[in-house]
């Protein structure tokens, strides 16, 4: 597992780690939005943090083997993050096309993360689900599961 300096730049694009995902993959504080945690648990896989994956990733869904394989002479090299919901989230608000929603106890992130394994670039395209519970006297975000949006044919 990797760490990192409080003075580095998130992994996620956020400002420093120490002020943006440290305090969540440390256990210091609680993510408040189902976006913190996933850009959360996006920094974890840069460090290879199985402990805070496991913890943030819901028991029913919740994998049985390893989450991240550090066994293979071949290691994914995270490249950078994009949200992509909370970009048409602002766009639709600023437009006032609808009311901003509150997410309540349930909500998805869609976002692009690319990595580069063997070699080659790839781009992992997810819509994520989280759920919120009350979790030993806590309310706290857990992953879900997550879908993948078909690739759009470019005209």
């Amino acid at each position: 597992m990797q760490t990192m300096t409080t003075e580095a730049a998130c992994p996620c694009g956020g400002a420093a780690y120490a002020t943006c995902c440290g305090p969540f993959v440390a256990g210091e504080a609680l993510p408040a939005t189902a976006e913190q945690l996933m850009r959360s648990r996006y920094t974890a896989y840069t460090l290879g943090n199985e402990a805070y994956l496991r913890a943030t990733w819901h028991p029913s869904t919740r994998p049985g083997e390893a989450i991240v394989d550090e066994s293979g002479a071949e290691k994914t090299k995270w490249l950078g993050l994009e949200i992509k919901s909370a970009f048409r989230l602002r766009q639709r608000n600023d437009a006032q096309d609808e009311p901003a929603e509150d997410t309540g106890d349930a909500d998805s992130v869609e976002f692009v993360a690319r990595y580069k394994l063997g070699g080659r670039a790839h781009r992992l395209h997810e819509v994520s689900r989280f759920v919120r519970e009350d979790a030993q006297g806590a309310w706290r975000w857990f992953y879900l599961d997550g879908s993948f949006p078909e690739r759009r044919a470019r005209k």
